[in-house]
């Protein structure tokens, strides 16, 4: 590389590329997102348990979700799929069993999933109110509004639209093994009062439903409902996420237009 091309090299002095830098990439989270078939296989060894259990017992049940997030993870590596969300099916399917197992009833299949869902309830709703609504971190690390690249958002499909996400972003660098960053944005979208606002009301929304999730499962929990604890975790489960997805894709496209808007160039 000669000195011209690195202004900062001195002459006689040959410029020496930085080394990689160990950084989160945003574009390898979503490559690793499951899509609608992730969401389908998380809720296989649920239903697994529920129909083992009804008809043959809670061993048969605890096996029955073990054999099918294992059948899952297996299928996804024959098929060469993200593993991703298969993993963590796995790990809690053998944290759920485990806590079934030990104690010997069944209902307690369910308590790692109401803790999991109170935790995340209480998450969600507390960074409401110190201005950090997690579901707006979490959009602007994986499709920052200032981008844009959301801007033309249709629901064709969870991982069709992840696709054209992740195809909207720059162009990658030249030089093999580096992308080039992100530009700043002008304006940061906490700064940004309809986007602050925006992300605000996702996040109540989602803290909500797990907060409801949790309430319904500890009623049911406690009158020793197994049946209907998995019938209420499948029925809460994939269509509300599936409805909570689709608003927060439309509400996020809607930011994107907005703050791509503003920050267009204004011509005479």
């Amino acid at each position: 590389m000669s000195t011209s091309e690195n202004p900062a090299a001195s002459p006689g002095e040959e410029a020496v590329a930085p080394g990689p830098l160990l950084t989160f990439d945003r574009h390898l989270v979503l490559e690793q997102l499951g899509g609608w078939r992730g969401m389908v296989d998380a809720t296989l060894p649920t239903i697994a348990f529920v129909v083992a259990n009804a008809v043959d017992g809670l061993s048969a049940g605890v096996w029955a979700a073990l054999g099918t997030a294992l059948v899952v993870f297996v299928l996804r590596l024959v098929r060469r799929e993200s593993v991703q969300q298969a993993v963590s099916g796995l790990f809690a399917v053998g944290v759920a069993v485990a806590i079934a197992a030990a104690s010997g009833e069944a209902r307690d299949f369910f308590a790692f999933g109401i803790l999991r869902n109170a935790v995340l309830a209480v998450v969600l709703l507390g960074s409401v109110p110190v201005r950090w609504p997690l579901v707006g971190v979490l959009a602007e690390f994986l499709a920052p509004s200032h981008l844009g690249s959301m801007s033309g958002h249709s629901l064709s499909g969870f991982r069709g639209r992840f696709g054209r996400v992740a195809a909207a972003a720059p162009a990658p660098d030249p030089v093999p093994g580096q992308r080039p960053p992100d530009p700043a944005p002008e304006l940061h979208w906490r700064q940004d009062r309809r986007v602050l606002r925006a992300y605000s009301w996702l996040t109540l929304l989602w803290g909500g439903t797990f907060l409801l999730r949790a309430v319904v499962s500890v009623l049911l929990y406690r009158d020793n409902q197994v049946a209907l604890l998995g019938t209420t975790s499948l029925v809460l489960g994939l269509p509300v996420t599936a409805l909570e997805i689709a608003v927060t894709l439309w509400v996020v496209a809607r930011l994107h237009r907005h703050r791509g808007a503003a920050a267009a160039p204004v011509t005479d």
